[in-house]
């Protein structure tokens, strides 16, 4: 059988992912077809419940209830790992960030939903993809970002400067790993198929830690040029025991994700069956 797979090609997914589509491990029967988009696209899309399964935001999940399930193996989650909002070094460090032009990569992202629990007041949002966000800055089209994945690494070599780490504020504020990013399944799939793709996920990451410092060429492939170390770091951030299995206190994170979603947007989100059974 066929499926579709969303994912991003950020080191991250690729590392994840890299296994089952190059089929390097058993897919018992399953092949998928790989569709690589930034995650603002994929979150896009799974609200038109265009990809059997697919990698989302954290921050889009409230909308999907309805038609996808949250698998156990391929997301994100941890601690020191969120984003964070910079500006430029004598830039607009002296205003209030509630005053400010803030750059969010993409407006159904949990790097949003974790901005807008900091400060829920600011308004002057200006949505984009995340490569595009540390440029603006620099540019004065925007007095500060909200940048996540690889530019955590890089940002301060271009002369910006961190103001707060919204992943922090999470931690301090819940206690909660931070929920980055799942990987969603139709509800319409049997749930034996959705068991079975849970479980090739893992091998495929498996197989990736075992093999691990490599960086494979479809990794490179994929990496805008990153150099290797690049890669290692981004992988070591956000590719941990959550990612293998989402477990009790990942659950309990996504969970508190939602109730705080309900609490900022005022709306009833959570529904049954949000994670495929253990």
């Amino acid at each position: 059988m066929e499926l579709t797979l969303g994912f991003s090609p950020c080191p991250n997914d690729t590392f994840i992912f890299d296994a089952l589509v190059n089929k390097k491990i058993d897919t018992d029967g399953i092949t998928v077809q790989p569709v690589l988009e930034d995650v603002q696209t994929l979150n896009e899309w799974a609200l038109q419940g265009r990809l059997d399964v697919t990698k989302i935001s954290y921050g889009v999940l409230p909308l999907l209830l309805d038609n996808y399930i949250v698998l156990n193996a391929g997301g994100a989650l941890g601690k020191g790992v969120g984003p964070l909002l910079i500006t430029k070094k004598g830039g607009a460090q002296s205003k209030d960030v509630n005053d400010m032009t803030i750059a969010i990569p993409g407006e159904h992202t949990t790097a949003h939903m974790l901005f807008s629990l900091a400060y829920p007041q600011a308004a002057k949002k200006k949505f984009m993809v995340f490569s595009a966000i540390e440029d603006a800055v620099l540019s004065g089209e925007v007095d500060a970002g909200v940048i996540i994945h690889e530019n955590r690494f890089t940002y301060q070599q271009k002369g910006l400067h961190k103001l707060v780490d919204l992943g922090e504020y999470w931690e301090q504020k819940t206690g909660n790993p931070i929920p980055l990013g799942g990987i969603v399944m139709k509800k319409t799939f049997p749930s034996a198929l959705q068991q079975k793709v849970d479980a090739i996920i893992k091998r495929s990451l498996e197989y990736a830690f075992k093999n691990y410092p490599l960086i494979t060429d479809y990794v490179k492939q994929h990496s805008q040029e990153m150099s290797e170390t690049v890669m290692r770091q981004h992988i070591d951030l956000y590719v941990n025991n959550y990612s293998l299995q989402l477990g009790p206190d990942g659950r309990a994170a996504v969970n508190t994700f939602l109730d705080i979603y309900e609490q900022l947007k005022q709306v009833k989100s959570k529904t049954e069956n949000i994670f495929l059974a253990v």
